[in-house]
């Protein structure tokens, strides 16, 4: 043959893999042998290896082989992913379904759809014209890392579709319960330490750096969803289900249109049954509104769709015996009781510890030490202690006498009138407070202080040279090295990073603050409103409330917030030792310096991280994107760029190296 006949032998090759691929591994319906199956498997290799020029990405020999990175690269986003807000109970589902009627007409007319709700790790698939470009992590929504090399071991993940389409695909991978007993009888026999649940095993085996491990641990994927980049688009969740699995992707089967919510509550009770029987595990129910119009009528708060909700299966319970209640207090102050239990194992995991809520609970149950206790995990993560065996309680058991004090410094507790949970008031001298305050100020999600972990601040707090975080900009070198085992180098590194981390973005200061019921993505809505502390400090309680995903719990809360003497000392500290407490307020789009361009990051940065990086070219107006091309306007490129960097040469891209990315921030 010459070279043209075999580059289309190889395409048609191609084409018949992938084909029989889909019908063993989705559809389940082989045509053909597995004898034959490899045989047009190492046809295809054969003339690939023999004509390494016409060897692309995407084909099925190039699933494993690829060496394994030094670590995972950082992906944002070209759409948001969102969390879903939860039903625990029929209840709850059905107040979601009423506030939907508030909002579009007719709602005993709205359709939905069910879909299984899949216990794996969320991912996305970039198709680019029918091909597999890029595969990452949800992360935190905006940004994921990129786990390209090890999805492509998946064989339920099409490297080419039937269609050159370009979409991305979102859908759950999760390890089988076969294979999970499987590679636990492996690790059993072998002496290493087996996998909890089936999670746990399929999200560590794609979140390794080398893909043959994560190729020998047999994953697999559920595709729940999609935005097509075509004008025909399905005008419903459910016909755009269809159009993915007809391209190729492997969709729960049993996923189901409902006609009304009656339908729907007959589906989570009809699987709340069978889901023991699947060979994969489950946790409830996704409940969508199937006509896409009315989700974008909908639209989104803060975290989630509100076109969507999760239906909560009632999870596994176990009985156990309660040896002791302590309590806990936390960096607000709140004082949590925890049960302390004799070792049981409850939906995979061994739980020792679990939730007693406050004194409320524990005197509607009347818990007592020496109790047989019933313990469910709730929405399947956290232990709590749901009812006592009064069958088996001992006849000496005295009911428990919730503690006036708080068990850390001895403060007298109070309770708020509408609060269920008793409070530590003592802020400033309440060392689990202080402790608890210091390890959110310095964690990713807040400022992101590097080299400061818990032990660290352990041993800040004990010597008395940190009380609260405006303290630890205060620290000299020389106060690190007086610490225990502490050299030259690690003070430095402190020193440094915490001086770096002066000029986080505003939204991250507002989170760091720690203030009640303001997370990551509030401190981001405040700070699209508020430029500076000192204007959220002077912001009324309905200016507040008018923010939008923001109700009147949290604004209540922040305007507390700045009325107390401990929280403005600290403000006070911050501001005198230059920690920035404001951001420039938002130019036009036109009037930023990067405005209408794009950048591609690649390598390894010295001066901050690659997110880091991506954050200031957004700030000042530019786009972050995670392929080259001819639209590409610059390409960063740090300490061993990949190929990206060698792409951007191929196309003659300006790069620009760390020094060049610093002189244009200035």
């Amino acid at each position: 043959m010459d070279k043209q006949e075999i580059k289309q032998r190889i395409n048609a090759l191609r084409e018949r893999v992938n084909y029989h691929n889909n019908l063993y591994y989705i559809k389940e319906a082989p045509e053909i042998s597995d004898s034959e199956f490899d045989a047009l498997f190492r046809e295809l290799q054969i003339l690939e290896d023999e004509n390494p020029e016409f060897i692309t990405p995407n084909s099925p020999t190039r699933r494993v082989g690829a060496v394994p990175s030094e670590k995972f690269e950082q992906v944002n986003h070209k759409y948001r992913l969102y969390s879903l807000d939860n039903a625990n109970n029929g209840e709850e589902l059905m107040e979601w379904y009423n506030r939907l009627g508030k909002t579009l007409p007719e709602p005993d007319k709205i359709e939905f759809v069910c879909e299984l709700k899949i216990d794996g790790l969320a991912v996305t698939l970039t198709y680019e014209e029918g091909k597999l470009a890029k595969g990452a992590t949800r992360g935190d929504g905006q940004t994921g890392e990129d786990i390209t090399t090890s999805l492509k071991t998946i064989n339920t993940i099409p490297l080419a579709l039937f269609e050159p389409v370009s979409l991305e695909a979102r859908g759950e991978v999760f390890m089988p319960i076969p294979s999970f007993e499987k590679l636990n009888e492996k690790r059993k026999q072998a002496g290493e330490p087996e996998f909890a649940n089936p999670r746990n095993a399929g999200s560590g085996s794609l979140r390794q750096l080398d893909p043959k491990v994560t190729r020998e641990r047999d994953l697999d994927i559920f595709i729940y969803g999609g935005i097509i980049e075509t004008e025909n688009k399905p005008p419903t969740q459910w016909e755009t289900l269809q159009t993915l699995q007809n391209l190729g992707f492997k969709v729960n089967p049993a996923s189901q249109p409902c006609k009304n919510i009656r339908e729907v509550i007959d589906f989570c009770n009809i699987w709340n049954e069978k889901r023991f029987d699947l060979p994969y595990t489950t946790d409830g129910v996704v409940i969508k509104v199937n006509d896409l119009n009315s989700q974008e009528i909908l639209g989104y708060t803060s975290r989630s769709p509100r076109w969507a909700i999760a239906y909560k299966f009632p999870p596994e319970q176990a009985m156990t015996k309660l040896g002791d209640i302590e309590m806990s207090v936390g960096r607000t102050g709140a004082v949590g009781p925890i049960a302390l239990l004799e070792p049981v194992k409850l939906a995979g995991t061994v739980v020792k510890r679990a939730s007693l809520h406050n004194a409320d609970e524990i005197k509607r149950l009347d818990v007592r030490v020496g109790d047989t206790v019933w313990v469910k995990k709730a929405a399947e993560i956290i232990p709590k202690v749901i009812g006592v065996n009064l069958r088996k309680r001992p006849p000496d058991t005295q009911p428990f006498v919730y503690p006036e004090k708080c068990p850390v410094c001895g403060t007298p507790l109070e309770r708020e009138q509408d609060e269920v949970a008793y409070h530590c008031p003592n802020h400033a001298g309440c060392e689990a407070q202080v402790r608890g305050r210091l390890e959110y100020w310095v964690s990713r999600d807040a400022m992101d202080i590097e080299w400061v972990g818990e032990s660290l601040i352990k041993q800040l707090t004990d010597k008395g040279l940190v009380k609260d975080p405006g303290d630890l900009y205060a620290l000299t070198k020389e106060d690190v090295l007086s610490l225990e085992r502490m050299g030259e180098k690690s003070a430095e590194n402190i020193i440094n990073a915490i001086r770096e981390s002066k000029n986080r973005p505003f939204y991250r200061l507002v989170n760091a603050l720690g203030i009640k019921y303001v997370g990551r993505e509030t401190a981001y809505l405040l700070s699209r409103e508020f430029h500076s502390i000192d204007e959220l400090k002077n912001a009324g309680f309905e200016e507040i409330c008018a923010i939008d995903g923001i109700g009147e719990k949290i604004a209540r809360s922040i305007v507390k917030f700045f009325e107390n003497s401990y929280s403005l000392s600290i403000l006070e500290k911050l501001k005198l030792h230059n920690v920035k407490l404001y951001e420039q307020a938002p130019q036009k789009p036109e009037e930023l310096p990067f405005s209408g361009k794009t950048f591609v990051l690649t390598g390894t940065l010295h001066s901050m991280d690659r997110n880091r990086a991506g954050e200031k070219i957004k700030q000042l107006g530019g786009k972050v994107s995670t392929g080259v091309s001819k639209n590409t306007d610059y390409v960063l490129a740090g300490e061993k760029p990949g190929s990206k960097y060698d792409k951007a040469r191929q196309l003659d891209v300006k790069i620009l190296y760390e020094n060049d990315f610093l002189n244009m921030l200035k």
